[in-house]
């Protein structure tokens, strides 16, 4: 096995993806020679040539618009926004297109996309570069939202998402593009969506996380476990369609929750953990749920080590619903 980063994985998903299977094309703002922005497209136009990996306009509708023309007829477009942050003129396509199709033809046809993204701050990007915006997306019916947290995953999610018949959002937690490092093995192999990953056994309190999120769980949990209280920490990675089973049983084996995002906290993901929870377990609780979130205001530049959950907040979260 490679050691790469979470970028480094994401570059070789994509080079995966285009060998095994000359339908897959890669397009985007600078994604061509240039690599994208943060390279994680580096090498593909070289490899594949410049009709399979290509730079387009600067017009987000229109990239995922030519994506949804190309799946329907029997491409596997890869498009990638430069910035989760400059998706919104391309919601529409998103939202009313791209997820409606295999239900409005009655099942006929299927929308096979994946649009990749990096979201979330952690690179002092300001309001304009680091938003989170998963739970915009998590309330549409037939579109899937899937964020790894790891190099394994990264690539692996990938590949099954290109593999996947249906629309994918691919949001890449760009604070842990190059401090995350990990194996990774060498070809095609897929890590199934909507399926949990368990980051840390513990039966006191458990804590559901993803993306960026997970590492500063783990350094919470390494503190919480030094006070005598082990964390179980589940890795969200398919927020939709989530594994809701799975969460509930994660839930009821501690019976102390704290879920953490860094998306604002109002009708934030977090939410619908928590009334998963209270509609479906309340009786094996023993404390409210926590949550641990960004706040509800713009995303801040000066302030983003404030703005963004930390370890030092999730560890008073964890104490808190342990105590109770």
């Amino acid at each position: 096995m490679a050691t790469l980063t979470l970028l480094q994985a994401v570059n070789d998903g994509l080079k995966t993806a285009m060998r095994r299977d000359p339908s897959v094309y890669v397009f985007g703002e600078d994604v061509g020679p240039k690599g994208g922005v943060f390279l994680a497209t580096e090498g593909l136009t070289k490899e594949f040539g410049k009709n399979r990996c290509f730079d387009t306009p600067l017009s987000e509708d229109g990239i995922v618009g030519a994506a949804i023309g190309m799946a329907l007829n029997g491409l596997k477009p890869v498009c990638e926004i430069q910035f989760q942050d400059f998706i919104f003129p391309a919601f529409d396509q998103i939202v009313s297109e791209a997820a409606k199709f295999r239900y409005r033809s009655g099942g006929q046809y299927t929308c096979p996309m994946v649009i990749r993204t990096p979201y979330g701050g952690g690179i002092r990007g300001g309001l304009y570069h680091s938003q989170s915006g998963e739970a915009y997306f998590c309330h549409t019916p037939g579109l899937k939202v899937v964020i790894p947290s790891t190099p394994h995953d990264a690539k692996g999610l990938l590949l099954a998402s290109i593999a996947d018949p249906d629309p994918v959002l691919f949001l890449e937690p760009k604070a842990l593009y190059r401090s995350v490092k990990g194996e990774v093995p060498e070809g095609d192999y897929s890590v199934p969506l909507s399926t949990l990953r368990t980051v840390r056994e513990g039966e006191r309190v458990t804590v559901f996380c993803y993306g960026a999120m997970v590492p500063q769980a783990v350094k919470a949990a390494e503190q919480a476990a030094a006070k005598g209280i082990e964390c179980l920490i589940v890795d969200l990675r398919t927020l939709y369609p989530l594994d809701e089973e799975g969460v509930l049983e994660a839930a009821k084996r501690t019976g102390r929750v704290v879920v953490v995002h860094e998306a604002p906290r109002f009708c934030g993901y977090g939410a619908e953990i928590s009334a998963m929870i209270a509609e479906n377990i309340i009786e094996y609780m023993e404390a409210p749920v926590a949550r641990v979130t960004g706040f509800d205001t713009p995303f801040p530049n000066t302030l983003e080590h404030h703005y963004m959950p930390d370890d030092r907040r999730i560890l008073d979260a964890i104490e808190h619903v342990h105590g109770f």
